[in-house]
């Protein structure tokens, strides 16, 4: 069993930034690969970037060259740097850990909001 707490989402202007982050606790051992997926408004839950426990990194188009994925696996964590944020970069995101023996979870999400 094991638990994913997301933080540092909130509001931000078109431009600004944000780091979110993410913790692993419990039975979260054997750790593959954590990362973030995102649901808009009416739209479906997509991938945003993930990074396995090896440090490879797999990005979405529409963050590449904003967005940095990083984790401490002595931590169990994974962050994700956001900048350059656009009003599309609203959405509630969602942190996802798969286990090497491919048990996956998620966290509940945290809401970041991109407005003036």
């Amino acid at each position: 069993q094991v638990q994913l707490v997301e933080s540092g989402g909130g509001l931000v202007q078109p431009g600004g930034s944000l780091r979110l982050s993410c913790a692993a606790s419990g039975s979260a051992f054997s750790i593959g690969i954590m990362g973030w997926y995102r649901q808009a408004p009416r739209k479906q839950r997509e991938l945003v970037a993930t990074i396995t426990s090896a440090g490879y990194r797999n990005v979405a188009d529409s963050v590449k060259g904003r967005f940095t994925i990083s984790r401490d696996n002595a931590k169990n964590t994974v962050n994700l740097q956001m900048n350059s944020l656009k009003p599309e970069d609203t959405a509630i995101y969602y942190c996802n850990l798969i286990k090497f023996d491919g048990m996956d979870y998620w966290g509940n999400g945290t809401l970041v909001t991109v407005s003036s």
